[in-house]
């Protein structure tokens, strides 16, 4: 399907030599800029500039709503359902945790998704401003976001939901051990298609700070 036409380049780490067509692959996609403040290992304290995010939200399990999240904002940049010309794809596709659906206990569902209202994110490239970018459709959201200072901790593999919870877990002893205030929920990114080998991939929970 079009929508997954960012995605091409990270088959070729099927095909050919991984480590090249890997870098190719990254090379390829626009990251948003950030200011590096410190790292370490795998976490980072990281200042962003500001960006345009276009957003959707969607209930029900994690995996499954980041999915119809990625379906809808891909229609949107690649103008399947509007008109005028595709936006170029960045990285990360981005996802958080909106108001959980009341519930007497938890639902887990592949693999330890929980229910609830998820919301989806792609960073928009950076020469647009919200007067340029084309018109969304009425489900999906453009959004300024201001300069912001995070914790982010890397790690590799398929970015479950068990894995997820433990980085965040490590990430927040981290925050708290070097006396940082947390500004925001927890967010998670997800930099790679699902073509490129779960060893490869680049997955990051991150966290706002003061």
């Amino acid at each position: 399907m079009k929508f997954w036409k960012y995605a091409a380049a990270g088959a070729a780490v099927l095909s050919i030599g991984a480590a090249g067509a890997y870098a190719q692959y990254r090379n390829s996609v626009d990251e948003p800029d950030y200011s590096l403040v410190s790292e370490d290992g795998d976490i980072q304290l990281r200042e962003y500039a500001p960006m345009i995010v276009a957003e959707v939200t969607h209930t029900g399990d994690r995996r499954r709503a980041l999915n119809a999240g990625f379906r809808r904002l891909a229609a949107y940049i690649f103008a399947q359902d509007r008109p005028g010309k595709e936006i170029a794809m960045t990285s990360p596709v981005m996802q958080d945790q909106g108001e959980k659906i009341a519930m007497t206990s938890p639902v887990l569902q592949d693999g330890g998704d929980t229910s609830g209202s998820w919301r989806t994110r792609f960073v928009m490239p950076a020469e647009y401003t919200m007067e340029t970018l084309p018109t969304p459709p009425e489900d999906v959201t453009l959004v300024e976001m201001p300069p912001r200072r995070v914790a982010a901790i890397r790690f590799s593999g398929r970015g479950s939901s068990e894995d997820l919870a433990a980085r965040e877990e490590e990430l927040r002893a981290w925050i708290a051990d070097r006396d940082l205030t947390i500004a925001g929920p927890p967010e998670f990114a997800f930099y790679d298609a699902p073509m490129v080998p779960p060893p490869l991939r680049r997955n990051e929970v991150i966290i706002p700070v003061e």
